[in-house]
Order: structure tokens, then C-alpha cells, then sequence
């Protein structure tokens, strides 16, 4: 029962935010989704409702070097990596949306990874 209050609070949190912040082509919207295991984050252009890029742990690079990546180091590791894809595409500045998760641990962490990675937010 109390999971599912923690997850109710979380969309509720991240709708508040949703409502006032739009991605846009030069600026998308860098989403995050964090699980026990793994950490996925999607480049979101609400402008036009399309997805930029998708990048997951699961990936072949991410997963040879953890294989479960539901901890900090790996969060330290996929923010660079995903940095660095986001950069390959052409984008420098995002807009971060943590998707109601609070700002600690590796939600923390894969943001100051990211710019480390030179994504400006």
C-alpha cells in the first residue's frame, strides 16, 4: 500500500511540472525513469511530440560494463554515455525533467554526470 502512494505522489509531482516546462527542437526535454535496476532517459521535442533519442542501461555498452545498473556508479557512467549521445546528435543545452523522482542519489548523480558530459541545464 505504501508503494503505491509513493508512486502517486511521484505522478503528481511530475505533472506539476510537465504543465509549466515544454521541450522544444533546440532544447528538448531530457526525461529520466529510474527502476530498481536499471536508469532509461529520453530526449522529448513536445513541440512537435516526437522522440529524439532513447537511451537505456540495457544497451549493449552500458551492460558489458554493469550489469546491474541500479547504483550509483552506474548512474555516474550512463550519464556521461548518454551526455555524449545527446552531443553526437547535436544538442548542448537540455531541459531536465527527473519525472517527479526526488534530487538525490543516483537521479543526482546521472544529472552532475551529464554535465560533466557538457549538457548544459
Amino acid at each position: 500500500m505504501n508503494n503505491q502512494k509513493r508512486e502517486i505522489s511521484r505522478k503528481k509531482r511530475h505533472k506539476r511540472f510537465t504543465v509549466r516546462v515544454v521541450g522544444t527542437t533546440e532544447r528538448p526535454r531530457l526525461l529520466v525513469h529510474r527502476s530498481l535496476n536499471n536508469l532509461s532517459a529520453h530526449l522529448i521535442d513536445d513541440a512537435n511530440n516526437k522522440v529524439l533519442l532513447t537511451v537505456s542501461t540495457m544497451e549493449k555498452d552500458v551492460k558489458s560494463k554493469f550489469p546491474n545498473a541500479g547504483n550509483i556508479k552506474a548512474a555516474d557512467f550512463f550519464g556521461q554515455f548518454v551526455a555524449q549521445k545527446a552531443k553526437d546528435k547535436g544538442f548542448s543545452k537540455v531541459i531536465f525533467d527527473r519525472a517527479g523522482y526526488l534530487y538525490h542519489g543516483r537521479i543526482k548523480t546521472f544529472a552532475d554526470s551529464l554535465r560533466k558530459g557538457g549538457l548544459e541545464f
